[in-house]
């Protein structure tokens, strides 16, 4: 049957009438400023509404054009904006959007979807967003609200926002591109909601053959399941000698939907074939260039959109420490961070690192959630290791890496385990001297780090200290 797609159109927007207006449409209303517009539509990546609308007031009282915002500096502008989501990025790009627009557009905002994409700050969502909102251009633009409704109603099948700005450009009647987005946000806010939608009110329920969807229960308690990945991390200090230690009976016991390890310590060649092929999982790998040192692995269930290999930084990216996996609503960054070695002689090295890996983390989070996971090489508080006044200037409890800790949580990231459990002499790593391990002498430097705004995702975090075969134990959580 063909979905109806232009009575269903018609239906919501008479339906949407009495809903609360996406703040970038509300602001479009009241200005034709497309440097309203734009800079608007920057702010509210992964925000409210109601956070945007006042961030938004407050930037214009003191920024109302290109050349006024030119004048504020990084630092003013996160106090504007705050508290958006990733406010210090956003700040970053607007301080630098002035010069662009000066430099390539003679202060203007560009009117294409190629010259937009040139601007900071902004991608094809952001770029579609301004060309419908700001010059009523023919633009789709597809968030999550339009990717999982288009979906559930069967009118696409596609795996990501991309891929759905795709299929509707070939298949939307173009008198709906300009209109739909903000459309279905109203309608994914108010009615067709991501959990438990008011199917049992919904103007179109007649047209939607609810693919996919568990509608809100009208009567009694209300429970509303959702699907829970296992998601693992384990420095397993050698692929090939874990093999032979119970690996994949630990792999069984844990029971991961998706598994990153760390230090593999071995090309996939070198490694045997039931490490390669591990029924049940796709697996890719980012060894280091150095045979026998460092290396990652990510083993999965479930298909990752698209993989990113490193950081794009060939003196980190030689050393197989990054792999990022782009799922439909979150990216997992499975890390090996750099020891500082004795006498800190790594040191300047990991801090370039954490620099990469801290602008890594924020352009993703801009999209969506984001997971970064692994041997972090650093303890964080006293709490987390069992010796803290011995090891004060120690490889991993340096005072300038436990700072970038704490910038990380400044920056709007949260230690998951953490988020669950506050007890002391909870270690994920032993040294192997003086039988650190059954005295519990060790240290907690293995992490699941999720962005702010995506907390509640977060279900359960676990240390599985009863298993062996490494100095690390595997950490950990359950996600939705």
């Amino acid at each position: 049957m063909t979905f109806p797609i232009d009575t269903v159109v018609a239906l919501l927007n008479k339906e949407i009438a009495g809903y609360q207006v996406p703040v970038v449409d509300l602001i479009a209303a009241q200005t034709n400023d497309p440097f309203k517009v734009l800079t608007a539509t920057i702010l509210s990546a992964r925000t409210k509404d109601e956070v945007t609308a006042g961030a938004a007031r407050r930037l214009f009282a003191q920024a109302e054009n290109a050349e006024a915002l030119a004048r504020l500096s990084v630092a003013e502008l996160e106090k504007l904006i705050y508290p958006v989501g990733f406010f210090r990025s956003k700040a970053r790009y607007l301080a630098a959007l002035p010069e662009v627009l000066r430099r390539d557009f003679a202060g203007q905002v560009p009117e294409t979807i190629e010259e937009l994409l040139r601007l900071p700050g902004v991608g094809r969502k952001t770029a579609n967003l301004v060309m419908a909102v700001a010059f009523s251009k023919p633009a789709i633009c597809v968030d999550t609200h339009v990717h999982r409704i288009m979906n559930i109603w069967g009118y696409v099948q596609t795996r990501s926002p991309a891929e759905t700005e795709t299929a509707l450009r070939a298949k939307l009647p173009q008198q709906h591109w300009l209109r739909i987005n903000s459309l279905l946000v109203a309608f994914g806010q108010g009615t067709c909601k991501p959990r438990a939608p008011h199917c049992n009110r919904c103007v179109i329920a007649a047209y939607c053959p609810q693919l996919g969807v568990q509608p809100r229960k009208t009567a009694g308690k209300e429970q509303f399941p959702c699907p829970v990945l296992r998601l693992v991390s384990w420095n397993v200090n050698g692929l090939r000698a874990v093999m032979d230690k119970g690996f994949l009976d630990s792999m069984s016991k844990l029971n991961a939907d998706i598994i990153a390890l760390q230090e593999i310590k071995a090309l996939p060649e070198q490694l045997p074939e039931a490490a390669r092929s591990i029924p049940g999982y796709q697996v890719w790998w980012h060894p280091a260039k150095k045979k026998g040192y460092s290396g990652v692995a990510v083993f999965s269930r479930k298909e990752p959109l698209r993989v990113r290999y490193g950081l794009g930084h060939e003196e980190f990216d030689c050393e197989g420490r990054v792999l990022t996996l782009e799922f439909a609503d979150f990216y997992l960054v499975a890390a090996y961070f750099p020891n500082t070695q004795d006498g800190l002689k790594r040191l300047a090295f990991k801090q370039a690192f954490n620099r990469a890996m801290l602008d890594h983390l924020n352009q993703l989070a801009v999209e969506k959630s984001v997971l970064l996971c692994g041997d972090l090489n650093v303890a964080h508080k006293e709490i987390d290791l069992a010796n803290p006044k011995a090891n004060v200037q120690s490889p991993g409890f340096s005072p300038e890496e436990r700072a970038w800790m704490d910038e990380l949580v400044q920056a709007g990231y949260l230690d998951t385990f953490r988020l669950f459990h506050a007890e002391p002499e909870r270690y994920s790593w032993w040294s192997y001297r003086t039988a650190a391990r059954q005295r519990n002498v060790g240290w907690r430097i293995d992490y699941f780090v999720v962005d702010e705004r995506s907390r509640n995702r977060v279900r359960a975090a676990e240390i599985h200290d009863d298993i062996h075969g490494s100095d690390h134990c595997p950490v950990s959580i359950d996600f939705v």
